[in-house]
């Protein structure tokens, strides 16, 4: 009860800075302002607009991952899954199939892996980590296999259409228009991510489905016990996991105009350290939608910036495990609270009667 009344006495930025989100957020700005200063190339409107688009597809999958982290889960097939879905709509395409027919049959084959992760996790009761690493190589293995190992192309009559999908820009500037330069044409990905971000946030603060996934993760034997559908809420975890990797494999498999058995490969390391590093709890019981993006933005930031900077790349791999856990750290529990809520409280102590 103390640790209740404790959290109502809290006062909106005492919450606020008690996020780690908040946090990520306020580095992502500190780091691009520094980097603006340093290079500024890197503040320019078209490396906006290339910095969204690549780090939107790692935002939609961080949605799902967030939510299965929520639970106490964890997905690790995302990015083979990814490729599977690409290699079965470009399949589809190549036989000429209609676009919306490609879409629609990628979109089933990853609510199809999902929903085998889901199954084996929620009612058979299997490691949510040895389920997904098995789907990792499953998925992989099969768009090996059906793509015969080779790039997939010729998308048929209906290209250009996959195409301007995935290469979508909004706003569209033309010369002589209204929109000013400044305001970046941000991607087709961008505005599905954002999206998707308003919905699970809503799903999160208003609907029962969301009280459910962090009732489950904070603990599964008591979310049982008041009545929550425990092994339900799992299964659609894991599907909504797979769906959002299936959106952005179909995004990118009409940005880049092809299909490779390769798309997604390593992805789900990237995944699982943006949803980490924006508030995600490992152990289960909290994320936010906000986190996911934030944290998927911070490290398409630093790997840009890398670049500008003249890094070589292969350190990004060194500066992602780095943050990683760092973020574990701060989400530490110290006296039930994390790092960051219980330093806080003593430099801002709450009321006490």
């Amino acid at each position: 009860m103390s640790e209740v009344a404790s959290i109502k006495e809290q006062t909106l930025l005492q919450r606020v800075l008690a996020s780690q989100a908040f946090w990520v957020a306020v580095a992502l700005a500190i780091l691009v302002a520094f980097m603006t200063a340093l290079e500024p190339s890197f503040g320019t409107v078209d490396n906006a607009a290339n910095i969204t688009r690549n780090f939107a597809p790692f935002g939609i999958m961080a949605l799902g991952m967030t939510v299965v982290i929520i639970t106490g889960g964890i997905d690790l097939s995302v990015g083979s899954i990814m490729g599977l879905v690409a290699i079965v709509a470009g399949l589809f395409l190549t036989w000429e199939y209609p676009w919306y027919v490609a879409f629609a049959m990628g979109l089933l084959t990853g609510l199809a892996c999902g929903a085998v992760n889901g199954f084996f996790i929620a009612y058979l009761n299997m490691p949510s980590f040895v389920v997904t690493l098995g789907m990792l190589s499953i998925a992989r293995s099969l768009a090996v296999v059906f793509s015969g190992n080779q790039m997939l192309y010729k998308f048929g009559p209906d290209a250009p259409i996959v195409k301007a999908i995935g290469q979508a820009k909004w706003p569209i500037q033309t010369p002589g228009d209204s929109i000013p330069d400044w305001i970046p044409q941000l991607s087709s990905h961008f505005w599905v991510m954002i999206v998707l971000a308003l919905w699970v946030g809503y799903m999160f603060n208003f609907k029962a489905w969301g009280r459910h996934l962090f009732a489950i993760g904070g603990n599964e034997n008591a979310a049982r016990l008041t009545g929550v559908p425990v092994d339900w809420i799992k299964f659609q975890a894991y599907v909504f996991s797979a769906f959002t990797a299936a959106v952005a494999s179909l995004l990118l498999l009409g940005y880049n105009g092809s299909a490779i058995n390769a798309m997604g490969q390593g992805y789900e390391l990237r995944v699982i350290a943006a949803t980490v590093i924006g508030g995600a709890n490992l152990m289960g019981g909290a994320g936010t939608a906000f986190g996911a993006i934030v944290g998927a933005a911070f490290l398409e930031v630093i790997r840009n910036a890398l670049l500008m900077a003249g890094i070589d790349s292969n350190w990004q791999g060194a500066f992602v495990g780095a943050f990683i856990i760092l973020a574990v750290l701060l989400g530490m529990q110290s006296g039930g609270k994390s790092l960051i809520a219980a330093t806080l409280e003593k430099i801002l102590p709450g009321k006490h009667r």
